[in-house]
């Protein structure tokens, strides 16, 4: 299958994401044409590299200067700690200025090894290779890097492009069901904020994504690559339209800070999220009855989610203010007036939100949602 060239704009240069089965195959002619480095630094999690650490060796054409790292990638281990044992091992391993770091994994790895090219030796070039749907179509692309504090995701980080993403379709052959289904989660994202082509293409052929059917894939994934493509080239570092991105993930990220990361993948609290907001905007009168159910029964046929914790609505609104988008301490969230379209929102009723945080440990049980 032929590879798909999509350009990203950023501060430091353009850079091309390269989707298509083989497209990490081919590292080593990638990574020369990108100029010489002193040293190939790799850094993968143990699960990840056991499973590819041979094909990204051999792609890079036997290379003796590359040097894996490896990290644990669960959630919990995004940290403060993580990076700087990380970047002890590069320094131990003779990294410098001039050294290349590939990122091979999920978002985690992405995010961890991201953030560790911004801050070591204050920057060293980064190639991300994804092996996750939601890093392929999401995470990896864009130059956000970060970690987690106890009071919240992903608060501390960099905005850090990186050199090249390598997105092939062929690394999530061994994803287990449960992490694919949560990338699917993205990828219904992307529908709603910006194609409702899209949208309507997954009612109809998610069960044909769910069997990672390749063509499927390979249109699902170039598609959402070239939406976050055109976002984050008009707004590199999240000061307006980037922060549709964010559909569902005021609330997800709540959910995942609050369960501290150990129960909800991060594609199934935005999961969750996403309901949450389509009931939301409903509620506020911005997203219409049928959308918001339209988004609400194409999640849900995704399969089945962890429940909804048992926290008080209080509780979800005290971690949502530690949520980026939030200023002066009032909450934003994006919301869809329509399918294909996002905007951010703020001065949103306080009582239509703890109406919807009561309701919302339902959603997965109650059926005809809404009506007009």
């Amino acid at each position: 299958m032929r590879c798909k060239r999509i350009l990203v704009r950023s501060s430091a240069g353009t850079y091309s994401v390269v989707c298509g089965t083989g497209a990490a195959d081919s590292l080593a002619n990638k990574l020369a044409a990108l100029g010489e480095f002193t040293s190939v630094q790799i850094l993968s999690s143990p699960r990840v590299w056991r499973l590819f650490g041979r094909r990204v060796l051999g792609g890079l054409g036997g290379r003796k200067r590359a040097r894996v790292h490896l990290f644990p990638d669960a959630e919990a281990s995004k940290t403060l700690r993580s990076v700087e044992l990380l970047a002890r091992s590069l320094c131990r391993s003779g990294a410098d200025r001039h050294s290349l770091i590939v990122a091979v994994g999920g978002g985690v790895v992405g995010d961890v090894a991201g953030f560790v090219a911004a801050t070591y030796l204050r920057g060293v070039s980064l190639v991300h290779v994804p092996t996750t749907l939601v890093a392929q179509t999401d995470s990896a692309i864009g130059g956000k890097t970060g970690v987690n504090l106890p009071e919240g995701k992903n608060l501390v980080g960099a905005f850090y492009p990186p050199r090249l993403v390598l997105a092939d379709p062929a690394l999530l052959r061994t994803l287990p069901d449960r992490e694919f289904r949560g990338g699917l989660a993205e990828v219904i994202k992307y529908g709603v904020i910006a194609d409702a082509e899209m949208f309507a293409f997954l009612e109809k052929n998610l069960p044909r994504a769910l069997a990672r059917d390749p063509r499927v894939l390979s249109y699902l994934i170039t598609r959402s690559a070239q939406i976050k493509a055109e976002v984050v080239s008009k707004d590199e570092k999240e000061s307006g339209l980037r922060e549709i991105l964010n559909f569902g993930h005021t609330f997800g990220h709540a959910l995942e800070s609050l369960t501290h990361y150990r129960r909800f993948q991060h594609g199934e609290a935005v999961a969750w999220g996403m309901m949450a907001a389509a009931l939301l905007g409903y509620e506020t009168g911005i997203t219409p009855a049928r959308d918001a159910s339209r988004i609400v029964a194409l999640v849900r046929r995704l399969g089945t989610l962890p429940p909804w914790p048992r926290v008080r609505p209080s509780q979800m609104i005290q971690a949502m203010c530690s949520d980026k988008k939030a200023r002066g301490g009032k909450l934003r969230f994006v919301l869809c007036p329509r399918i294909g379209r996002a905007r951010s929102y703020g001065n949103i009723s306080p009582e239509a939100l703890k109406r919807i945080l009561h309701f919302a440990p339902r959603l997965v049980e109650e059926q005809g949602l809404l009506h007009d």
